[in-house]
């Protein structure tokens, strides 16, 4: 496993994307990300985990055939990803994977100011390998109890914490084996994800749950994105927020998308990346 000593003062700052719910806007939220700190000159990498539905190496891959098929010069990602290999037992492909990420790992550490890993949504050993790396942990959650179950246990009747859940048991115990291996505290942001611009009671139940929680188990609450279809409708070419408006795409730019621009923003200050902060204005 790569540690901080083998690699010195040169070791790239890891950002893993991690939940165990799928659908929680994980490749979405990392694939925003990386290309803001690309346009802001970062050297970055990525890596797919999810060795099934590989959708941040696949949003990568449509980036690059958009680009070159308009013409179009946009930021470009380097991208990785863990084979599965077929009609292997799961204990086969689970110690070949987890030999191969840290290959990939080990290889990129050194040459890059980032690494960001995105996970499968489920609970695999592969998963649990790439959170034990990571210097910043991202959980986008989809605005609702039903995500927010995988963090912690709410009374029905008052909305009061009963205690946390199995994904936030999980990140303690990750906090705890870093402290032991000497690494640096983990630092643990949690995304809403899907925001609806209307007030309701939900919205506000769990806006108050998230607070409870976050001083309870230590971690930040980032105002994530709304729940707008522009998000999901610029994975085939692979393009983000940060890259409109843009000719060739066909999508009329709008105060949606200026709003949609700036909550990309407002993440990327709330991570608190290493060398990041100051230059977030030039976005």
């Amino acid at each position: 496993m790569v540690s901080q000593g083998e690699l010195g003062g040169t070791r790239a700052h890891i950002i893993v994307f991690g939940n165990e719910k799928g659908g929680s806007g994980k490749t979405t939220a990392a694939m925003h990300v990386a290309v803001a700190l690309a346009r802001l000159e970062k050297r970055i990498v990525l890596i797919d985990l999810d060795t099934r539905q590989r959708s941040l190496l696949r949003y990568v891959e449509n980036r690059a055939q958009w680009s070159s098929r308009k013409g179009v010069d946009v930021p470009q990602l380097e991208g990785f990803s863990v084979s599965l290999t077929p009609g292997v037992s799961l204990d086969a492909n689970a110690q070949e994977q987890a030999g191969e990420f840290e290959r990939i790992l080990a290889s990129v550490v050194d040459r890059c100011d980032f690494v960001l890993i995105d996970t499968p949504g489920s609970d695999t050993p592969l998963s649990r390998r790439a959170h034990a790396e990571a210097d910043t942990l991202v959980t986008p959650m989809n605005d609702s109890f039903v995500d927010f179950d995988l963090l912690a246990r709410v009374d029905p009747t008052s909305y009061k914490i009963i205690g946390p859940s199995l994904y936030s048991n999980f990140v303690w115990d990750c906090r705890k084996k870093r402290l032991l291996a000497r690494k640096p505290a983990l630092d643990w942001v949690v995304m809403r994800n899907r925001i609806s611009a209307h007030e309701a009671k939900n919205k506000r139940r769990l806006s108050s749950a998230l607070s409870q929680l976050a001083e309870r188990v230590g971690f930040r609450v980032a105002p994530g994105f709304g729940d707008r279809v522009i998000f999901r409708e610029l994975f085939p070419v692979g393009l983000t927020m940060l890259d409109l408006p843009q000719r060739g795409v066909g999508i009329s730019f709008s105060l949606s998308h200026v709003a949609a621009r700036q909550e990309v923003r407002e993440l990327l200050v709330t991570l608190k990346l290493p060398g990041v902060g100051l230059q977030t204005g030039a976005l």
